[in-house]
């Protein structure tokens, strides 16, 4: 079927979009957290890294450098947890390269991976723990493995079955 927009217009249309999250993912961990009472998890919230240039960022007056909004935050544990979807992020099992705008793609899918270790290392420098996990790795295929890395990075006891 051939676009009834001018290629300009269409952009201008899809720049509109916004997205808030890969609801199906979080929903799977938040599923695997309930099933093995792991507890102390908002979901959602933002860390703010104050009082310091977080790469080539100025605090102004008050203002914290960096924020970030991880998919699950466990304040007590000083942990983020990152949901990362395998097309978006480049999972190196799963990850595809569309054929269409190729290096409209590429650079984008770069872009991600690029900000993705800013945000982990900017936070790991200000004492917080990250834990990234593929869309991938919360299949019940991956689900022990998914469990140990919980563990190893430091969740609460609760969670030792």
């Amino acid at each position: 079927m051939t676009d009834i927009l001018t290629p300009a217009r269409r952009s201008a249309l899809m720049a509109k979009v916004r997205g808030a999250g890969n609801a199906s993912t979080e929903l799977r961990l938040i599923a695997v957290f309930r099933a093995h009472h792991i507890t102390g998890w908002r979901r959602g919230a933002t860390v703010s890294v104050a009082g310091r240039r977080s790469e080539g960022r100025k605090s102004q007056a008050g203002k914290p450098a960096f924020k970030v909004r991880p998919d699950f935050v466990f304040p007590a544990r000083r942990l983020a947890v990152f949901v990362d979807g395998c097309f978006w992020h480049g999972c190196p099992l799963h990850a595809t390269q569309p054929k269409q705008n190729a290096k409209f793609w590429r650079e984008k899918l770069a872009q991600n991976r690029t900000r993705d270790a800013l945000v982990t290392r900017t936070l790991r420098r200000a004492g917080w723990r990250v834990l990234r996990v593929w869309e991938h790795e919360l299949t019940r295929r991956y689900e022990r493995r998914l469990l140990a890395r919980l563990r190893r990075a430091g969740l609460p006891s609760s969670a030792q079955d």
